[in-house]
């Protein structure tokens, strides 16, 4: 069956879904996004997920014609219209049609497309064996250049590190920032476990403010285990005792090996079980019910 596509204000069939050549999104990645998951007919975070939206929108200064209710609302509507209860979301939100030349100000009214339908980021072998990293010799930008807590459509960075990964064989790839310090994963944020502690790099060495990361933090809380945020750099991956990732897309998920040298005896950790275990029920029980009726 075809999806449903919710695009300005429309749901319509996904042959119909056109973005104008125009689109700003398009020429230039001039636009924001999130990605958002549903368990159970059930939207995990969806007002985080909204907020954050909304605030990568405000920092480059693209107006929205939406209010976050009407944004939430249209994210539900778009699941319960392709009958889903397991999912994933993948909400765009563009500059809109304006002329060829690099200024939004040509652009009268922005663009915004939801799909909801399926996503396995990761064989499901993966969360049961763990993933084996490389490090890529692609840098994230600077945050002075782009910060990292937007959300942008311009993901060219992240795509030719994860290139660089999956030609090394690898599934995952880790990036480093300027200063060759850990920000995070081509996708996902990165974890480490270390004398039974958990620590994560800082948003100012360049990772994302993960809403999934934040649900570690309040995870990691309720188990009594220490958490925070440190500057990390490879060889604190290699001596971990344990090492995991977490996204929206990729949720919990184990690590096992960085460029070819194993993560403690190279199976996936306790603690990280303790955590993917714990994530699970979460996500079973909480959430923006897709149908409120």
């Amino acid at each position: 069956m075809a999806l449903k596509i919710w695009l300005d204000g429309k749901l319509v069939d996904e042959e119909s879904a056109k973005v104008s050549v125009f689109d700003h999104g398009l020429l230039y990645g001039d636009g924001v996004f999130e990605g958002i998951r549903f368990y159970g007919g059930k939207v995990f975070r969806l007002e985080e997920h909204i907020d954050r939206l909304f605030d990568s929108a405000r920092a480059i200064l693209m107006k929205t014609i939406w209010t976050p209710a009407e944004v939430c609302e249209a994210v539900c509507e778009t699941i319960a219209a392709n009958g889903l209860e397991d999912g994933y979301v993948r909400l765009v939100v563009t500059r809109g049609c304006g002329g060829l030349g690099l200024n939004p100000y040509l652009c009268e009214t922005p663009t915004m497309f939801i799909i909801a339908s399926s996503i396995a980021l990761y064989p499901d072998e993966h969360y049961d064996e763990g993933l084996a990293l490389v490090t890529c010799s692609t840098r994230r930008p600077s945050p002075a250049a782009l910060s990292p807590q937007v959300k942008s459509l311009n993901y060219l960075n992240n795509v030719m590190a994860k290139v660089e990964a999956l030609k090394a064989g690898a599934m995952e790839g880790l990036m480093l920032n300027e200063q060759g310090y850990v920000a995070e994963c081509t996708g996902d944020n990165i974890f480490i476990v270390k004398h039974g502690a958990i620590a994560t790099p800082p948003v100012s060495d360049g990772a994302l403010d993960g809403i999934t990361r934040n649900v570690i933090f309040e995870l990691a809380g309720q188990l009594g285990v220490a958490i925070g945020e440190r500057t990390l750099t490879r060889y604190d991956i290699f001596t971990a005792e344990e090492c995991f990732l977490t996204g929206t897309a990729a949720e919990v998920i184990p690590v096992v090996a960085l460029d070819e040298r194993p993560i403690a005896d190279g199976q996936p950790g306790a603690l990280t079980g303790r955590l993917m275990a714990a994530f699970r029920d979460l996500t079973a029980s909480d959430g923006t019910p897709v149908n409120k009726g």
